[in-house]
Order: C-alpha cells, then sequence, then structure tokens
C-alpha cells in the first residue's frame, strides 16, 4: 500500500500561509528548496482540494493544467470543472474509497499537497502516513493552519531532520494512529 506524504511549507506558529493567502514570506530559495523540488521528483500522484488548485491561479495556472507534470492529480471538489483538463487531471468527490483506491494502486508513494482543510480531513480519516514539514524561520501569528480547523490528537515518530541554508529546516515524521 501507498503511503500518503502531506509535504508543506510552515511558519514556526504552525501556519501554511498568512491570513492573506500570501505565501510570499516563505523561504523560495536556497538549499531545502532545491531539496524539495528534488523530492517532488519521486512522487507520481498528488492530491489536493479545489482551494489549493485554485491557488495557484495566483501564480499562472491555467484552469485545467496540471501543475506536476510528473504526475497524476486528483482533485477533491464538488464544484470544479474545467472545459479542457490535462489528461493528469481527475476531479473526484471527497470520499474515503477514493483515497483507499488511490492507495491501493501501483506506483510511489503519493504527494499530499494541501491545503489545510483538506489535510484536516485526511488527517481526521487517518490517511496521512507521513508529515514531511518545510519549517521556515518565521512566526506568521495568523492565517491557515497546517491540519486546518481539525482538532485530532496523535503522537508521531520523527524519521529525520535536516537543516538547510537561510534557516529552514526539513523535518519529516510517520504519523501513530
Amino acid at each position: 500500500m501507498r503511503k500518503v506524504v502531506y509535504y508543506v511549507a510552515m511558519s514556526i506558529d504552525g501556519f501554511i500561509m498568512d491570513f492573506g493567502e500570501n505565501i510570499e514570506k516563505f523561504v523560495v530559495e536556497g538549499s531545502g528548496v532545491e531539496q524539495y523540488v528534488s523530492d517532488l521528483k519521486n512522487f507520481d500522484t498528488v492530491l489536493m482540494g479545489r482551494k489549493t488548485y485554485e491557488f495557484g491561479y495566483k501564480y499562472g495556472l491555467e484552469p485545467g493544467q496540471a501543475p506536476y507534470p510528473n504526475m497524476k492529480h486528483y482533485i477533491f471538489s464538488k464544484t470544479l470543472k474545467f472545459e479542457y483538463p490535462n489528461e493528469q487531471i481527475e476531479i473526484c468527490e471527497l470520499d474515503l474509497s477514493v483515497i483507499e483506491k488511490i492507495k491501493s494502486e501501483p506506483g510511489t508513494d503519493i504527494y499530499l499537497c494541501g491545503g489545510g482543510e483538506f489535510a484536516g480531513w485526511m488527517l481526521y480519516n487517518e490517511q496521512i502516513d507521513v508529515l514531511k514539514i518545510k519549517l521556515n524561520p518565521l512566526i506568521l501569528g495568523s492565517g491557515t493552519r497546517l491540519f486546518g480547523s481539525s482538532t485530532k490528537e496523535l503522537k508521531t515518530e520523527l524519521i529525520n531532520s535536516q537543516i538547510y541554508d537561510k534557516g529552514l529546516q526539513i523535518i519529516e515524521y510517520k504519523i501513530k494512529y
């Protein structure tokens, strides 16, 4: 069974973007970002919610485009529709049986691209196996929480931790259900 890896940038105080849905304060260059980009090449599948997909529009993504050309995209939404979707994109209803089917198919581990509320739903339903945080050296004070409004309590086990330039750390945890 493939693992779902929630690989996400986060501030020290637990936010994945600020109150204005802005990510420009996060570290955007350097060896840690290069590691992240390299790590993404190891995934052949990405899961994301509608809000995360549409967030890409701010950065030039066109509706129906695949943001990660090397991956099959599963976007979870009841309302999202594209006139001409890329063949790598499948829009799905938010349903555990869909997640379980994807996890059971052959392939690499699965990249969970967020966002907070979708990741919170995945965590609540015990579908995230690994949490990989790009811990940024900043405090945002408010914004989108790592797991949205989820209040589920769990323990984790540290797998790996690496410090990079510009104060960025990549910390990997196994989630223990």
